[in-house]
């Protein structure tokens, strides 16, 4: 699968609160596990299915994010909701740091370098 977005996801886990409106116009309201989050956008884990295209309110300690569902799929242990943020609201590390936060383009500058090794070959080969 080609990954087909701009701009980096972090990696990340955390608990938020999230609030949308259903297919009949009542207000939901759930407690989600953050996956991940970029400047533009985020990926939820929640028990419940969200309608495409509902708004969503993400709400942090000291602020939150609007947005816009994009995607909601069932996978495993739950549903996995993405969510876009309207314009003007961007995720800033400086303002909501996620308990768990990993950029995963860090894994490879850590990980120790293959070394190929020569095995001796059996006799009579």
């Amino acid at each position: 699968m080609i990954d087909r977005r701009s701009e980096p996801r972090m990696l990340c886990a955390d608990l938020v609160d999230v609030r949308w409106k259903d297919q009949n116009g009542k207000t939901r309201r759930a407690v989600a596990n953050l996956e991940d989050i970029s400047f533009s956008g985020a990926c939820l884990q929640l028990e419940t299915r969200v309608p495409v295209g509902a708004p969503m309110r993400i709400s942090y300690a000291k602020g939150e994010f609007a947005g816009v569902v994009r995607y909601c799929m069932f996978k495993d242990i739950g549903y996995f909701v993405g969510v876009q943020f309207e314009p003007g609201y961007k995720w800033d590390e400086r303002e909501f740091r996620p308990m768990h936060l990993l950029d995963p383009r860090t894994l490879m500058q850590r990980a120790p370098h293959r070394v190929k090794q020569d095995y001796p070959r059996p006799k009579g080969q």
